[in-house]
């Protein structure tokens, strides 16, 4: 197949989708497929999609360099320039047989690539717009969970101009959890355990976006269930070796243990599983998606949210559940591309 894996974009999590776009390019061009890396942004000057993917020379290595080269400038690109798209972009998805949508955050997690894209033909793997808007939204996930019968903690959603910001108005004490709305990669996530960190917290979250959720920590043990076609994957459990489970936690080297499948009673291991099958459901997650779960001491199950579009890398918590199945990572690329395209049939 001809596959544009696009990658990259605007979103505070640019940096960690440029490392999924590489790994997932490199494992579809090892399976066969003329697969090449674009970023949704930069996109590339004078390219002729239907050569490159025909190029036996082409290497990922020379499109991170102009990516690279090209994005030396990138927060003064972002001032000036109006279009989310860059050069050649839009024409090379358009000439491919599917995108395979390597984004992650804001503008391109968040369904505005994906609406982009059905009006213009443009298959592309994951949920549609209507999901991946709706996950986005942590404030409306945690409606369409409550509704859907989806175990959550009890939260409340606060917008910047709201005067009344008193947790107990909402029935909840310390500690408590702040979060920005449609943050990811736990950016723009606090734990705070008295009024001075809880007001600190909501100026840091306010100053990245004008809505937050508020939330009740649960002090337990955070877990992940990838559910790819309604089936949940085996479960990882992840264990950082300090703090909790923040962006530096997560992408720093050795930061966290994971283990996969997480040591759990047969009992919890399926209801656990279950709930992340209900939590897809209820967001009409249909192709693909990861749940984020905690469980407390007596192991009762939170989900947390949804990703529609969690990281793919070989050693990202997608792909170590599918290889607990036996799925290799280059087999879990190729498999989440023929899932999605079950959507336009």
């Amino acid at each position: 197949m001809n596959i544009v894996v696009l990658c990259g974009g605007t979103s505070t999590e640019r940096a960690v989708s440029l490392v999924t776009g590489e790994q997932v390019c490199k494992a579809l061009r090892e399976t066969g497929d003329n697969a090449i890396l674009l970023d949704a942004f930069i996109g590339h000057e004078s390219f002729d999609a239907l050569k490159a993917f025909e190029d036996t020379n082409y290497t990922i290595a020379s499109e991170l360099d102009y990516i690279k080269e090209h994005s030396k400038d990138f927060e003064t690109l972002k001032k000036s320039r109006k279009d989310f798209f860059g050069p050649n972009v839009l024409e090379s998805c358009k000439k491919a047989d599917i995108v395979f949508l390597a984004l992650h955050g804001a503008n391109g997690e968040d369904g505005r690539v994906q609406a982009a894209f059905d009006l213009m033909g443009i298959k592309y793997t994951g949920s549609d717009y209507l999901g991946s808007a709706m996950a986005m939204n942590k404030a409306v996930t945690k409606e369409m969970f409550k509704v859907q019968g989806v175990p959550v903690a009890e939260s409340f959603s606060l917008k910047k101009n709201d005067l009344n910001k008193d947790i107990k108005k909402y029935g909840l004490e310390y500690p408590i959890v702040v979060k920005t709305n449609c943050g990811g990669s736990s950016i723009g996530v606090y734990i705070v355990h008295n009024d001075n960190e809880y007001n600190e917290a909501l100026e840091k979250a306010f100053n990245l976006e004008n809505q937050v959720v508020v939330e009740r920590y649960i002090e337990g043990r955070e877990f992940s269930v990838g559910v790819v076609d309604y089936k949940p994957l085996p479960i990882i459990e992840i264990i950082p070796k300090e703090g909790f489970y923040d962006y530096e936690n997560k992408y720093k080297a050795g930061a966290t243990i994971d283990k996969c499948p997480a040591e759990l009673p047969k009992e919890v291991t399926e209801r656990m599983q279950h709930a992340a099958y209900l939590a897809a459901k209820a967001l009409g997650l249909s192709v693909y998606c990861r749940i984020d779960i905690l469980t407390d001491k007596d192991y009762n199950c939170y989900c947390l949210e949804a990703n529609t579009l969690p990281g793919m890398t070989p050693t990202s918590l997608l792909p170590q559940e599918a290889a607990v199945e036996g799925m290799s990572f280059q087999e879990l690329c190729r498999h989440l591309i023929n899932v999605s395209l079950k959507k336009y049939n």
